[in-house]
């Protein structure tokens, strides 16, 4: 059977499935901030922000840093270029596809224009 697998995607692609964790992504691409503020931003429990900032720094998307009492949210050192470069395989192949079928579309009009003249 053949592995589709790949951990770095996964986690990736997991960690970005969620609407919160998209929004603190775009949160600490502004600034970074701590969880309580990350919490109380999102309107939700302390717990749970942790949570989420836990899948975000397992997939390398975000990292923290504990001063004190507080925990630093900032962005990971690891970008999606490769996530990106995989997608964007994926939206050539459909997009060359559908200009495939466009062609048959056009071609399929032309031979139906030709029919109604005769």
């Amino acid at each position: 059977m053949v592995q589709y697998s790949n951990p770095q995607y996964d986690a990736s692609f997991g960690a970005l499935s969620d609407a919160t964790r998209r929004g603190v992504l775009e949160q600490l691409a502004s600034a970074d901030a701590s969880i309580t503020a990350l919490a109380e931003k999102f309107q939700m429990t302390l717990t749970g922000m942790k949570k989420h900032v836990g899948v975000l720094e397992r997939a390398g998307l975000v990292r923290t840093e504990k001063v004190g009492r507080v925990r630093t949210c900032k962005l990971g050192l690891r970008g999606l270029e490769q996530e990106a470069a995989w997608i964007e395989e994926y939206r050539q192949l459909w997009s060359e596809r559908f200009e495939e079928l466009d062609n048959i579309v056009e071609e399929l009009k032309l031979k139906e224009k030709a029919n109604e003249s005769k």
